[in-house]
Order: structure tokens, then C-alpha cells, then sequence
């Protein structure tokens, strides 16, 4: 089972939302508190690499999707999902003109993980919303609360199969 699991505002946050309410974070990021752009020290979200190392003991394979374009903020993606024991995984991005629903499409997940982009216009935001109808069939896509985590969401990934939005 491969599962893509979108990094920011759904495992990982600007520092300083640590120890603050999902809604100040939601807010900080939409008034760009200046850490929302500190990608080189962001941190998870409650125990997501916890979270996704059960996955992948479930023999789940983790891929991750970057809202970033830039190389120097992958290579920071990179190095804190290395630093935070994240499982290893693919971390894909949006290249040229694409769109999120295209990276989905190139990397033919089972399952998406995303967050509802509630600081940056909500849910029309999310890759979900813009996939192709025969791969929006293929695609179980669980959208979570922006900030909100993933810790809630059950240890064995076939079971996220059987959810309705996280």
C-alpha cells in the first residue's frame, strides 16, 4: 500500500506553533508569522512520524508531498524529516507548471493524506479537490484539519480505507 502524506500543515508546522492551539496556528500561518516561512526548523504535528513509522511497520510505503518548488526548501524538507525519524519516503513537489492533483497522478498513491488548507482558502486548496474523476475512484483521499495532526487517525493504514475524512 503506498500513502502520500502531505508535509505542511498536515505532519509538519512552523515552530512557533508549538505548545499553541490548532486555531492560533492556523492563524499564525495565515498572517505569515515569520517562522511559517522557517522551513529549516519546522517540527511535527503532535506524533506524526510516530504515526507514519506505524504505518510502515504495516508495511505501508510512505511518500511525502511538499508544497514546495524551490530546491534549497526541499533539501530543508529533506533534512527535517530526517531529523524528526520520519519513515524514509519519496518527498515529490509540484515541477513546472504542475498541479498537485498532477503529483498525485505521477506518484499513484492508495491513499492521500492531506489538510484542508483552512489558512490559505480552505478546502478548494487541497489536492483532492482537483483530481481527475478515474483517479479521484482510485485515490482514498482523508482530509484532516489544517494543524489539527494525523495522530487521531488509526495505526494500521488498511484501515484508512475505510474512513471518511479524517
Amino acid at each position: 500500500m503506498r500513502v502520500m502524506v502531505f508535509l505542511h500543515g498536515t505532519t509538519l508546522m512552523h515552530p512557533s506553533g508549538v505548545n499553541e492551539p490548532r486555531e492560533v496556528r492556523v492563524r499564525q500561518s495565515r498572517d505569515r508569522d515569520p517562522s511559517v516561512t522557517d522551513f529549516a526548523n519546522y517540527v511535527p504535528i503532535g506524533d506524526a512520524a510516530e504515526k507514519l513509522e506505524a504505518w510502515a511497520a504495516k508495511g505501508a510505503e510512505i511518500v511525502y508531498l511538499s508544497s514546495h518548488r524551490n530546491s534549497l526548501d526541499l533539501v530543508a524538507d529533506r533534512a527535517v524529516i530526517s531529523q524528526w525519524a520520519f519513515p524514509p519516503g519519496e518527498v515529490l513537489w509540484r515541477e513546472a507548471e504542475e498541479s498537485y492533483a498532477d503529483v498525485v497522478a505521477r506518484a499513484a498513491p492508495d491513499i492521500l493524506v492531506e489538510d484542508d488548507c483552512e489558512s490559505i482558502g480552505g478546502r478548494r486548496e487541497a489536492a483532492s479537490t482537483d483530481l481527475p474523476p478515474e483517479l479521484a475512484k482510485r485515490v482514498r483521499s482523508l482530509v484532516v484539519k489544517e494543524f489539527g495532526g494525523i495522530d487521531h487517525l488509526p495505526d494500521d493504514p488498511a484501515h484508512l480505507l475505510t474512513l471518511v475524512d479524517g
